[in-house]
């Protein structure tokens, strides 16, 4: 009898924690569909470019918000879960600027299309993480290795302009790999970590930091399949 209360209450308290991850990813992905919406709607988007091309302001904003996500992923655990909160909205501030362009240069069809596309992707990798009894740890490190990749042909992009349709496509499909691979990964590893973690402030601080790392992955796959489409108009 014992133990069966013990097996409901671990259950009760996964629903919990995944129902926090969720809902604050959630959230956060409303957030920068909204900053999205005021940007283009009031105009403020073209602060974002200059020239025909991307402004300084864009890339300090994007740079920026890279930089703070690293820096609440390292600091999640020795801040309060309501500071970690308010970085994770104001991350999801920042990337909802940052998508404008992207989203602008894109048909109303195409960006139904992706966000279906990212949601229904994002859950099922999700869904698999959760469920499977494979132990997708090795995924880590080729994962990693292949965000790196996908930043630096970003920040090389600066540089020397667009690359080519075909490139760009391949790129783009990487991505959308990478970042649905990421889906499952953490999907698992933030399963894992509930069950080795002890206390419930600590729950909460990862709770938060799991719902950064879902929405990356989500904002992430949707630029990707959004670029994808674009690249084959």
């Amino acid at each position: 009898m014992v133990a069966k209360k013990s097996v409901s209450k671990a259950i009760g308290g996964m629903e919990l924690y995944l129902k926090k991850i969720f809902g604050l990813m959630t959230g956060a992905v409303g957030v920068t569909a909204l900053t999205t919406f005021i940007m283009a709607f009031t105009g403020a988007w073209t602060a974002l470019i200059h020239n025909g091309g991307l402004s300084a302001t864009y890339y300090i904003i994007a740079f920026g918000g890279l930089g703070l996500s690293l820096w609440a992923q390292f600091r999640a655990f020795s801040m309060k879960p309501s500071t970690a909160k308010i970085l994770l909205f104001l991350y999801s501030i920042l990337m909802g600027i940052v998508i404008t362009p992207l989203v602008l240069a894109s048909d109303l069809a195409s960006i139904l299309m992706a966000l279906v596309l990212a949601a229904v992707m994002f859950a099922c990798m999700a869904t698999f993480g959760y469920k499977t009894v494979k132990d997708l740890s090795f995924l880590g490190i080729f994962l990693f290795m292949g965000m790196i990749g996908l930043l630096l042909v970003g920040i090389i992009s600066i540089f020397t302009g667009p690359f080519g349709a075909m490139f760009n496509q391949i790129v783009c499909l990487i991505g959308v790999l990478v970042f649905a691979l990421f889906a499952a990964y953490d999907m698992q590893t933030l399963k894992n970590a509930y069950y080795a973690i002890g206390n419930g402030e600590q729950k909460d601080q990862l709770a938060v930091l799991g719902a950064l790392h879902m929405y990356i992955s989500f904002v992430a796959l949707f630029e990707y399949i959004l670029g994808l489409l674009n690249s084959r108009d």
